[in-house]
């Protein structure tokens, strides 16, 4: 049996995972010269699909003090889509929006978003072990350009369920070429009060609206 040295064997071990990632992985002369996703309707097929968590993702914006605006971000969004593009107004949504897992650009300030209650009273925004969101749809009402919807549901954030709805616009479609799962793609835009929520600490000071721009992409099944 041959024998190599302790350092050649952990060159081997690292080395071994990204040669085969890179043989599974596509090269530059296989991929297209084009994006597979276009804005072309007669793309999309009906069926089952599931969000794509890697790229989907909800920014959130609101006012402070008066003076500007301030963003976070919800990722790793889940949820799954029903859609007909012959019928899109039956079209069934489900998404959960991971709430424990918000990102600001300021270490501080996603701390205060996560931080529990002073001696296990209400806290100021999410708290700890924050639930995920979770949004459902109940009625989809297209646009009359054919490229749009007013998508209405229901909301649950911080233990509390309220209305909402958010308008999507169609952003495109095609197979991905990576795991040639068919795909459609959606931005979409929608504005909640906080405090309908139970999370209104410091307002009006800090914006009761916030505003919400989703971008999402879902995958179908099989």
């Amino acid at each position: 049996m041959i024998r190599f040295p302790r350092a050649a064997r952990t060159t081997l071990t690292l080395a071994l995972p990204l040669a085969l990632a890179a043989l599974a992985a596509p090269s530059l002369s296989q991929m297209p010269s084009t994006p597979p996703g276009t804005l072309d309707k007669s793309r999309v097929t009906a069926g089952n699909y599931t969000v794509d968590a890697t790229h989907s993702m909800i920014a959130w914006r609101v006012n402070h003090l008066g003076f500007n605006d301030y963003f976070g971000l919800f990722g790793q969004l889940g949820g799954s889509m029903t859609f007909d593009p012959a019928n899109p107004a039956a079209a069934k949504l489900t998404a959960t929006i991971p709430v424990s897992k918000v990102v600001t650009v300021d270490q501080a300030l996603t701390a205060h978003l996560l931080k529990p209650g002073a001696d296990g009273g209400k806290a100021d925004f999410f708290g700890a072990n924050a639930a995920d969101a979770v949004f459902v749809s109940t009625k989809v009402i297209p646009g009359a350009d054919g490229l749009s919807a007013t998508v209405e549901g229901n909301l649950t954030l911080n233990g509390v369920t309220k209305p909402a709805a958010f308008t999507a616009k169609f952003s495109g479609a095609g197979t991905n070429f990576f795991n040639k799962a068919a795909t459609i793609g959606f931005h979409g835009e929608s504005t909640i009060k906080r405090s309908d929520f139970g999370l209104g600490f410091f307002a009006p000071l800090v914006a009761d609206e916030v505003k919400l721009e989703i971008t999402i992409a879902f995958e179908k099944k099989g």
